[in-house]
């Protein structure tokens, strides 16, 4: 029986691709394992799994800034590596695939000490600090945009674009009606700050509400801890997380406000959805976000709306200004050539255990 050992965490865009991959690997008679942390979000989305093996390591969270943990995290870190280490010396995977987040670093070292190979997957335009520093223990990095390459400058890469789970274009429109109980009678708006929630833009689609109930009836996913409990109008339903009902969601959104994770962004283009994209600043972030949305804009797949100028009237006009336009919008999208990413990192993955 061959083996194949996922890992990646931190925010659900560090788990979605190996949760697309997992149910490929177990159809074929694969050993399934997962390297996660002992709480992050990954262990929620991948421990419910029955046939995959979930196994928690100390991690740390590696920092651009000047903050106290930093002087704890380092040990943190190879505390987790050691953990990681004999893990995969005990599980003997055939293959490990990292998705990236600060709990992958450990663990490609883990395996790359075990003489394991490593494939990682990279889905921003430019790769991560928690990547930039697995990648020299790895055998190959699949990317999704294909600029991603001079990025590296490696001979490891390979482009595979943009991995879209099974089964997201089977969501149905009523089955998505009756679980937010809304009745059709306006369009969806659908509002998404990330698995780990957004409160600027929690805040901000607060203050406008009551403009963007007039025109829309308004799904809004807003992270853990982010609920208002005092909120309870027509036409609009909050939520924390949406699991399995996201296809049945997506099937009777008409257009989207989301931060610009590559692997939501890429999701929203399969399915034809018209974007407002808020990416998150440089202040927030590394700056990847604000390529991953630049990328889509010029393409003609969204508009932007930057944090900075992000207030309840922006956001309003610029749902209202994208849903008047969203037929030329679904007309670009229909015209770009996506293949199938998830297939071919799929082969790729058996590929290099036979290599």
């Amino acid at each position: 029986m061959k083996k194949i050992l996922f890992t990646g965490g931190g925010s659900a865009g560090h788990v979605t691709v190996n949760l697309a991959l997992i149910p490929r690997f177990l159809k074929e008679g694969w050993a399934v394992s997962y390297i996660g942390s002992h709480d992050g979000i990954e262990k929620q989305l991948i421990a419910k799994l029955p046939d995959v093996r979930y196994s928690g390591i100390s991690t740390g969270k590696l920092r651009r800034y000047m903050d106290w943990q930093n002087v704890k995290d380092p040990f943190k870190v190879i505390g987790g590596a050691m953990q990681a280490y004999r893990i995969i010396r005990k599980l003997k995977p055939d293959v490990v695939f990292s998705k990236g987040g600060f709990v992958s670093v450990p663990v490609v070292f883990g395996a790359w000490l075990n003489r394991v190979p490593v494939v990682i997957h990279e889905s921003d335009l430019t790769p991560g600090l928690a990547n930039r520093i697995a990648i020299p223990f790895a055998a190959a990095v699949c990317t999704t945009f294909p600029e991603t390459e001079k990025h590296l400058r490696s001979a490891k890469t390979r482009f595979v674009g943009a991995v879209v789970r099974d089964g997201l274009d089977a969501g149905s429109a009523n089955r998505g009606r009756v679980f937010c109980r809304l009745d059709g009678s306006k369009p969806v708006l659908l509002i998404m700050g990330g698995s780990l929630g957004a409160r600027k833009i929690n805040e901000t689609v607060r203050l406008a509400l009551s403009r963007l109930t007039a025109e829309f009836q308004v799904v809004h996913l807003c992270g853990k801890g982010q609920l208002d409990p005092e909120l309870d109008l027509p036409g609009y339903r909050q939520f924390t997380y949406i699991g399995d009902e996201l296809p049945d969601i997506l099937a009777m959104t008409d257009v989207v406000v989301s931060r610009a994770g590559s692997n939501s962004i890429f999701e929203f283009l399969a399915l034809r959805k018209p974007m407002l994209l808020i990416p998150l600043t440089k202040e927030q972030s590394r700056g990847d976000q604000i390529l991953n949305a630049r990328s889509f804009e010029a393409s003609g797949y969204c508009e932007v709306l930057e944090e900075e100028n992000l207030t309840a009237d922006t956001l309003a006009s610029g749902v209202s200004r994208l849903y008047r336009d969203r037929e030329a919008y679904i007309g670009r999208m229909e015209q770009t050539g996506q293949k199938d990413a998830l297939s071919d990192l799929f082969h790729y993955i058996k590929q290099t255990v036979r290599s």
